[in-house]
């Protein structure tokens, strides 16, 4: 353990990565990727009072902050600490609610666009399903990637439909084989729900069978309106029937 405070603690990952959980939403997990040069820190958390200096704190690279997609246990009030922000233009609608009193530069992040942190590289990959604009940042030469929620950090909230999902999902699949990628870095409870390829694979079967009429879900009130619910290989996929079927 790197850090330890009211609102958060840090893990090291390995020489240049570190991991942190907040504590008000399910441990909302943050990631500080470092090269020689620059830091990116991926996700904010919910609200974490001088994450700015607890950052500043671990690596003595200037930052640049990114987000996995805009929710507020992603995106809270600890952005507003920070100068400007990346997101995926697709979870603007979010935006307007979410991060409306938010002070700094809003940038958009672009499909394939690669962040040079120095002797290291960050590929931005869009992963829409649980919002429009998931996104998931890759490591090649790690190996890894930081997924925040778009593959299910225990439950996948799908607030988009399966047809998205089946697309997200053939597409990761193929792009962590042919890079050897053999680990996703999730937005929630990281240690208890390791996501893999297998976990990738497992969802895109199940949004395949939902959508064929193969598997039916069972009705379930959840989180963000979503009423409907299947479970299999240790996941459950909350969506809204029938709007978020096809």
């Amino acid at each position: 353990m790197v850090y330890s405070g009211p609102d958060v603690i840090f893990r090291q990952i390995d020489e240049h990565t570190w991991e942190g959980n907040g504590h008000l939403c399910y441990n909302e997990s943050i990631y500080i990727v470092e090269g020689s040069e620059r830091a990116l820190l991926i996700d904010a958390g919910t609200k974490i009072a001088n994450l700015d200096e607890i950052v500043a704190g671990i690596t003595e690279k200037p930052v640049t902050l990114v987000a996995t997609h805009v929710h507020p246990d992603h995106t809270g009030s600890a952005v507003n600490l920070f100068d400007e922000i990346w997101i995926n233009a697709a979870d603007m609608v979010n935006v307007e609610s979410i991060m409306k009193d938010y002070p700094g530069r809003i940038r958009y992040l672009s499909d394939g666009q690669v962040f040079d942190l120095g002797d290291r590289e960050i590929e931005v990959i869009f992963t829409p399903g649980h919002t429009p604009g998931s996104t998931t940042f890759f490591d090649r030469k790690a190996g890894y990637g930081f997924s925040g929620d778009a593959f299910g950090s225990t439950n996948l909230l799908l607030s988009t439909n399966f047809s998205t999902l089946i697309c997200t999902t053939s597409r990761i699949a193929e792009y962590m084989e042919k890079y050897g990628i053999t680990m996703l870095y999730p937005g929630h409870y990281h240690g208890d729900n390791p996501e893999t390829l297998q976990r990738v694979r497992d969802l895109n079967r199940m949004a395949r069978e939902v959508l064929s009429g193969e598997r039916e879900g069972k009705y379930e009130e959840g989180m963000l309106g979503l009423n409907a619910a299947v479970t299999d290989f240790g996941v459950t996929i909350r969506y809204n029937y029938p709007g978020g079927v096809k």
